[in-house]
């Protein structure tokens, strides 16, 4: 192959600047690169691939501002290369991928795999540790930024390996529409427990109820007392809590918890797009009730990935579980994607289509 043939056109999203207090597509530029796809012969345990989907998550707005010192978990850590040498790389997130090479012994060429890649066209992926190969295709492939994927894996290893719940147990999710809010409710249930989930639209509240079988669900934005809310509906308090929200909604849940409630941290929406932190009143409970509280992050758990897929495969393939997507087509829409989740626009998991197999 001559080397005219072995150099692409990147189309890429990057970030003009760290952000400060919520992001704007303004944040962000499309800019049009060039990839050469070949694997460096020094690059070993490496895989080149054309991305096909990638995934908007809450979390890539707290990796895109600057921690003091260094940004230890930037949007565009070395673990993916830069297309243009000298540039700034892509964004950095999930996504699914199609592997054209490798240089991985567990990679071969035409694998489909999902985990970290960039916002572009073309990535060469130097580090390998969180990729992983898709097994079973008999499913939307999309399905690997979500419900099969990072947010699905949280999901599980957050409510089964962090809450221990037990049957007949009283479970709360925030932002229960979200990727993994979605998921956590349907698996509470299947366990046998009694399940309430809040989100910011009628439409998602009745989904919640119809569409994905929880025992009730409420608008947040149309309540004015939390703490009422939550008396409501869990009139003998809650026994798990699965946190996506922070702020008044943690204060609230925490007055009705019951005593050795468990309260898993999965995200904190409504603090991403602050400068300054906002604190927590209430913590007291945590010793009056014996809480148990503790934040996680997927990376600890993804040795639990085949046990995951064990237990939910039959569960999509039986319909028992269901999952709902909003898909964005082509590259240059991702930034418009990202900035609609912190205004609850997307109803389900948030996509972008960049190519197809």
């Amino acid at each position: 192959m001559g080397e005219e043939l072995m150099n692409s056109n990147n189309k890429q999203v990057i970030l003009n600047n760290y952000v400060k207090g919520s992001v704007h597509e303004s944040d962000m530029s499309l800019r049009n690169s060039t990839i050469r796809l070949k694997i460096p012969e020094y690059q070993d345990d490496a895989v080149l691939v054309k991305n096909l989907y990638l995934s908007c998550d809450p979390h890539l707005l707290d990796r895109m501002k600057k921690v003091e010192g260094h940004n230890a978990d930037s949007c565009t850590p070395d673990s993916i290369s830069a297309a243009a040498t000298g540039d700034d790389g892509p964004i950095v997130g999930y996504g699914v991928s199609k592997v054209l090479e490798s240089s991985h012994p567990d990679f071969k060429k035409d694998d489909l795999i999902w985990g970290i890649t960039g916002w572009e066209e073309y990535s060469l992926i130097k580090d390998t540790s969180q990729s992983f190969k898709i097994q079973e295709t008999n499913v939307p492939l999309s399905y690997y930024t979500g419900l099969l994927g990072m947010p699905g894996l949280t999901a599980y290893a957050g409510f089964f390996e962090l809450c221990s719940p037990k049957k007949g147990e009283t479970v709360f999710i925030s932002a229960a529409f979200g990727a993994v809010g979605q998921l956590v409710g349907q698996l509470a249930k299947l366990f046998g427990c009694y399940v309430v989930g809040s989100a910011g639209s009628n439409d998602k509240v009745d989904l919640l109820k119809n569409k994905f079988g929880f025992d009730d669900a409420f608008n947040y934005k149309e309540e004015q007392d939390y703490d009422s809310a939550l008396k409501r509906y869990f009139p003998d308090g809650i026994n798990i809590y699965f946190e996506n929200v922070g702020g008044k909604m943690l204060e609230a849940v925490l007055n009705n918890m019951r005593i050795h409630g468990r309260i898993v941290v999965c995200g904190m929406i409504s603090q991403y797009g602050l400068e300054q932190h906002e604190g927590v009143h209430n913590l007291i409970n945590l010793i009056k009730k014996r809480i148990r509280m503790q934040g996680f992050l997927v990376l600890d758990y993804y040795h639990l990935y085949p046990k995951f897929l064990e237990m939910v495969l039959p569960h999509i393939k039986d319909r028992k579980i269901t999952y709902v997507e909003n898909i964005a087509q082509g590259l240059e829409s991702a930034p418009n994607a990202l900035v609609g989740l912190f205004s609850g626009r997307n109803i389900g998991k948030q996509v972008v289509v960049v190519a197809h197999e």
